[in-house]
């Protein structure tokens, strides 16, 4: 397989961190995994997310370059398979969508000095739900300040999403879950074995 950095991104609740694992167990590949439950603003930010925001959006950009520096630092991105569950950029599509104005023009300027710091993967893999679904994975995994989470949210989330990966050249692999289960079917998670076979273009490919 050529590559050698996949990332799946998605919703919350669709899958990333699930995928993102059974990928890396089957390719004896190095694992990153976000850490968001370290972020002490979480749960404050559900309740309260005019006050939270910018706080919650700062740690988690710091943290993710901070995880993404020290495990993609080196020859050995280029020596082994990896598979992380988070892009670096969605630090800034989220926080594009909480911060208010003022906030966020701060805090792109400090992005703009960390993200060409950072290796970018090979290759996406888009985890795409529909909100009704992600409401059912959000409860079935029952983290308690998830569960309030309002389906408009997941609808500007799942919108913030597609109009990144249609407006920039990433190369995207695009996984509609309705139709694959790569947890519970061999054959799906086989069929995406496969595809990762192909050399794809820039821009976006259906699975």
């Amino acid at each position: 397989m050529q590559y050698r950095f996949i990332t799946i991104e998605g919703n919350i609740g669709a899958g990333k961190t699930t995928l993102a694992t059974k990928l890396a167990e089957h390719l004896q590949a190095k694992l990153i995994l976000e850490g968001f439950a370290d972020n002490p603003f979480l749960p404050k930010f559900y309740k309260e997310p005019d006050q939270y925001a910018f706080p919650l959006e700062l740690f988690f950009m710091a943290e993710r370059y901070k995880q993404l520096k020290e495990l993609l630092s080196g020859q050995d991105l280029f020596s082994r398979h990896t598979v992380s569950d988070y892009l670096f950029v969605k630090s800034l599509l989220f926080a594009k969508m909480n911060l208010k104005e003022d906030e966020f023009s701060l805090y792109q300027k400090l992005f703009d000095i960390i993200n060409p710091q950072l290796a970018q993967p090979d290759l996406l893999i888009y985890l795409h739900a529909p909100v009704s679904q992600l409401q059912q994975n959000i409860k079935k995994r029952n983290r308690a300040y998830e569960q309030q989470i309002p389906d408009t949210y997941l609808a500007n989330v799942q919108d913030m999403y597609t109009q990144f990966i249609r407006q920039h050249p990433v190369r995207t692999l695009l996984v509609d879950t309705t139709k694959m289960d790569f947890l519970r079917s061999a054959e799906d998670f086989q069929t995406l074995l496969t595809a990762l076979e192909v050399d794809y273009p820039i821009g976006i490919t259906y699975l």
